[in-house]
């Protein structure tokens, strides 16, 4: 299958409300449409995990972070800019995205990609897309594809092909929230 299939059948997939399997900038990653809550429900449900857990968000720009999030703060953009790792930012003011997607403060955990598929992915799905660590609440993350479990792959409704050979590590991101007064606070290195 090319890329090309792949990323169409997958963006079917989450323009119908479905849960996906796909590789990301980090490890391999359950996703779906961040703008659709009974999705973003379904995602809760497949992990096993509390809904008052924030999931992370995956976008493939600058301009399309900026479409859920009110004011991203100058900060924001200098981290993500000096990062040398895959950085997600925990933001205030989220907008334009499932209720449920949304953290009790109205803050929204958001990464922009670079990894070549998952950033074709999101360009060609044209929104924000949950991107939470392949595994049941409480398991290790898939790093790889042969990570994943059989329960998880059997959960969702399309596994992406790309990148299933591959045997390397992989970490998960760094967070970082920032605050409505400048204050950045370390979530995870």
């Amino acid at each position: 299958m090319t890329q090309e299939e792949d990323i169409r059948n997958a963006v079917k997939v989450l323009n119908e409300g479905g849960v996906i399997l796909y590789p990301t900038d980090t490890v391999w990653g359950i996703g779906c449409d961040a703008t659709n809550a009974d999705a973003v429900a379904k995602v809760y449900k497949i992990k096993q995990r509390d809904d008052s857990k924030a999931l992370i968000c995956l976008v493939d720009s600058d301009a399309r972070l900026q479409r859920y999030v009110r004011n991203v703060p100058t900060v924001a953009w200098d981290l993500l800019d000096l990062a040398t790792k895959p950085t997600t930012v925990i933001l205030e003011g989220a907008v334009n995205l499932a209720p449920n997607l949304i953290a009790e403060d109205g803050s929204i955990a958001m990464r922009i990609t670079k990894e070549e598929f998952s950033k074709e992915l999101c360009y060609r799905f044209q929104k924000a897309l949950v991107s939470t660590s392949a595994n049941i609440s409480g398991q290790p993350a898939a790093q790889n594809y042969k990570d994943i479990s059989q329960e998880l792959l059997d959960s969702v409704d399309y596994v992406c092909w790309a990148r299933r050979n591959e045997h390397k590590p992989h970490t998960p991101s760094s967070i970082i929230k920032l605050g409505q007064n400048g204050e950045v606070s370390i979530i995870r290195a």
